[in-house]
């Protein structure tokens, strides 16, 4: 019977995926797995006509979406698809469980930032050898779902953060939508009144908190390859202004993304930066009149540079080439430009397909700042891979100290020691 190979298990492990308590937890709670399944024989027995997608499409909409494009495909292909979704917080460590004990799904949506370590450790197929083409699919989003040159992920679409604003607050205090940080600062502090703050932003010690760190400095021209590097200090320096000038709200270093949505939701918040996926919720507040716009960058003409962001589907090496193929072909049909288009009117997110794309740009004009975003973002992967994990949590902890009194330099200066330490031996 096909086996998942042990060595893409022992290398993850090797990897030290994850340095918290819980990730330490899950990966030895993985080498206990990956002990039994020496004593349990061959995978398990697959129905050939079934297929399994695991996800993180736990959200009921979401869920329903995948479901009915599934469907859609899988009568397509003559297959039943079948839809397996977990948090996406569980996503690795279920796919490590599930390598360990022969028992990978037929494909794996992977967040994009996590895709490279399954990768690495040799545990995921070349999509090209599948039958999948990126002829449509623009260069940098082809990078979005590669590893070291090998296309393993296709993105259905893609997302980056934005600047969204209470347009009603905004005419208000006689602001115009700022576009560099002069012009951002000088507005959030005059729409900074009462209990109202002038932006909100996630600075929490989590991916969130990374993720909306990147535009700033990446725009300033900060790389994550140097964190303690000038570029990258003005830009966590003009985050600890915002919040010295009281425009930011002291448990911004708490916040989720989410949290962010719902102060701005609330009227606690005037401005803030954050992501398509939480149009949805945006919109069933009709008294909230809201905008959106690039994120401002350190000097006008320079490029607003944020993160791309979202998850790639993956067909995980199982040793059993025919199922392989097949998935390969749900797999381009998943993220077909007829099924990206459909998936992302419904999810506001932007079509990783060009030809989709452009059509998502005249359904959807008010989220045409969003298609602009993403033109220019890129991916977080792109220049350590697999070692991206090891700069996230050094700067999650450099957040928390330097926006709760340390120097950014000090807490940046340490953040690159962590980050290299951590990065040892990786390839990129």
């Amino acid at each position: 019977m096909p086996q998942q190979e042990p060595h893409v298990v022992e290398a993850l492990q090797r990897k030290g995926l994850g340095r918290s308590r819980r990730a330490a937890t899950s990966l030895a709670a993985v080498t206990a797995l990956v002990a039994g399944a020496a004593l349990s024989g061959c995978g398990q027995q697959r129905d050939p006509g079934v297929y399994t997608v695991m996800n993180s499409s736990t959200d009921e909409s979401y869920h329903r979406w995948d479901a009915q494009a599934m469907a859609r495909c899988g009568e397509r292909l003559g297959v039943a698809i079948e839809q397996q979704s977990v948090p996406a917080a569980q996503v690795m460590t279920k796919a490590l469980r599930m390598a360990s004990s022969k028992s990978l799904p037929d494909i794996v949506q992977f967040d994009a930032s996590e895709m490279p370590t399954f990768a690495e450790a040799g545990g995921l197929t070349d999509l090209r050898t599948l039958g999948l083409s990126t002829e449509d699919i623009p260069d940098g989003i082809v990078d979005f779902g590669s590893y070291q040159g090998t296309y393993y992920g296709a993105a259905r679409s893609v997302n980056t953060l934005a600047l969204f604003y209470d347009q009603d607050a905004l005419d208000r205090a006689g602001v115009r939508v700022p576009t560099t940080w002069a012009e951002l600062r000088r507005a959030a502090k005059k729409l900074t009144q009462g209990k109202r703050y002038g932006l909100a932003l996630s600075a929490g010690g989590a991916e969130d908190g990374v993720f909306q760190f990147t535009p700033f400095m990446w725009s300033n021209g900060g790389d994550e390859t140097k964190l303690d590097g000038p570029r990258v200090i003005e830009a966590l320096d003009y985050w600890k202004d915002l919040l010295a000038d009281g425009s930011l709200s002291k448990s911004t270093v708490n916040w989720t993304q989410a949290d962010v949505n719902d102060q701005f939701m609330a009227g606690n918040a005037a401005m803030m930066i954050n992501g398509p996926w939480q149009v949805e919720t945006l919109n069933t507040k009709k008294s909230l009149h809201w905008g959106i716009a690039r994120i401002p960058v350190p000097e006008t003409g320079a490029d607003s540079v944020g993160p791309l962001g979202g998850a790639v589907l993956t067909v995980p090496d199982t040793g059993d080439e025919t199922r392989q193929r097949t998935a390969g072909r749900i797999v381009a049909c998943l993220a077909g430009e007829k099924e990206q288009l459909t998936y992302a009117l419904n999810s506001w997110m932007v079509p990783a397909h060009a030809k989709a794309a452009a059509v998502w740009r005249e359904r959807v004009p008010e989220l045409d700042a969003l298609a602009d975003q993403v033109a220019a973002a890129r991916s977080r992967t792109a220049k350590l891979g697999a070692g991206w994990s090891s700069v996230s949590l050094a700067l999650q902890s450099a957040f928390q100290s330097a926006l709760t009194g340390q120097s950014s330099e000090a807490a940046l200066r340490r953040a690159q020691q962590r980050a290299t330490s951590g990065n040892r031996g990786t390839r990129t």
